[in-house]
């Protein structure tokens, strides 16, 4: 599909918060920032702020799949996260799996697809085939494609994808844009149209530096706990009015 094609979509409207706009992002991706921040901020353990922000995740998947969102990308754990304390990353690994088990039933149901964005190597056992097992079980699912980015790192996915096009021998003449993307994490899904950012931090942190290469950035002070529905729909509308050019310039009129 092309991009042009792409942003000609608009949303559907829902019962209770109709959404019309100009161009609608097929693909919309999330760091989700400020858990952490939200818990001190409440007087309650970082802990605390990563328990609300994946019961507020199952929020904004839900109101992706209202507004027609078909590709939702979000950065649940970097491979930087690793240097965390040892209590909060361990809490975070049983937190996605707990996810796993609870949600990832209510997602097949719903249509979605679920794809692991980031290397399981690391990663426990146990940790590991319920990942597989989530995406085997919603591998035929086309509403909406859900990307968790988990143990996930840009600079490193970069270095994995020329060590597999070493292994298998490519020739230097047989690489191109098109052929290297084939090796991300992501092969397979467009690139995203709208990268968001909450919690007031405006840097990239190491997210999705080859396909957000061209993507309209939104970054807003919302901690991600609160940010809610309203908070999507606000960022849809700014991409809406926005204008792309992926490094043209527009013909001047005559």
């Amino acid at each position: 599909m092309t991009s042009t094609a792409r942003e000609a979509q608009t949303a559907p409207s829902t019962s209770s918060q109709p959404l019309s706009l100009r161009r609608l992002p097929v693909h919309v991706a999330i760091i989700m920032d400020g858990n952490g921040r939200w818990a001190q901020a409440r007087g309650l353990p970082r802990l605390a702020g990563h328990r609300a922000g994946t019961e507020n995740l199952r929020h904004i998947i839900d109101a992706s799949l209202d507004f027609g969102i078909k590709y939702l990308t979000v950065y649940a754990f970097s491979t930087e996260n690793w240097a965390r304390p040892k209590d909060e990353v361990e809490g975070l690994m049983n937190i996605l799996e707990e996810v796993i088990d609870m949600e990832v039933p209510r997602l097949h149901e719903k249509g979605v697809r679920v794809r692991h964005i980031g290397a399981l190597e690391g990663l426990r056992p146990e940790l590991q085939r319920k990942i597989r097992e989530s995406e085997a079980l919603t591998r035929e699912n086309q509403r909406m494609v859900l990307g968790v980015a988990f143990n996930y790192g840009g600079r490193a996915e970069i270095v994995h994808a020329v060590r597999r096009i070493l292994a298998e021998g490519l020739r230097p003449e047989e690489v191109d844009e098109a052929r290297f993307a084939q090796y991300l994490y992501t092969a397979g899904m467009p690139d995203p149209d709208l990268v968001i950012r909450t919690s007031g931090e405006q840097r990239i942190s190491n997210f999705l530096l080859w396909q957000a290469a061209y993507a309209e950035w939104y970054f807003t002070p919302v901690y991600w706990p609160d940010f809610d529905r309203e908070e999507l729909r606000k960022a849809l509308e700014e991409y809406s009015r926005r204008e792309r050019r992926f490094g043209r310039v527009p013909n001047p009129k005559p």
